[in-house]
């Protein structure tokens, strides 16, 4: 099992950029694929990208292609999201989400472990 706490939110000006930070309890942090998804006032959950276990492979929607990058520290059990070039459409809650599956991750239903979330707001 793992614990996850994100921070690292607030209110920025559109193309400007935040740093989002996950930090995860539990000694098998390496096990886990580790997620970001966010969810807009009124809209669905959705996927921004992934980051496999070792670090060496992330997958992104399209989205935030070019413009979001994670990363991970599995000495310190922590994962990153940098967001770059922000949009007014990237406001929303971000989650960190944690799977020990192999296949659907960029599906909601391939995470078991969820963050509390944190707000991001982009003005514009």
């Amino acid at each position: 099992q793992v614990h996850l706490v994100e921070s690292g939110g607030g209110l920025v000006q559109a193309g400007g950029s935040l740093r989002l930070s996950c930090a995860a309890s539990g000694r098998t942090f390496s096990s886990y694929v580790l997620g970001w998804f966010r969810q807009a006032p009124g809209k669905e959950r959705e996927f921004v990208g992934f980051i496999g276990r070792s670090g060496a492979g992330a997958l992104y929607a399209d989205s935030a292609k070019g413009r979001f990058t994670i990363s991970r520290d599995n000495t310190k059990n922590t994962v990153d999201l940098q967001m770059n070039s922000l949009k007014p459409e990237d406001t929303g809650v971000y989650y960190c989400t944690a799977s020990t599956g192999i296949t659907r991750l960029t599906e909601l239903k391939a995470y078991a472990y969820w963050g509390q979330g944190t707000q991001v707001t982009v003005s514009s």
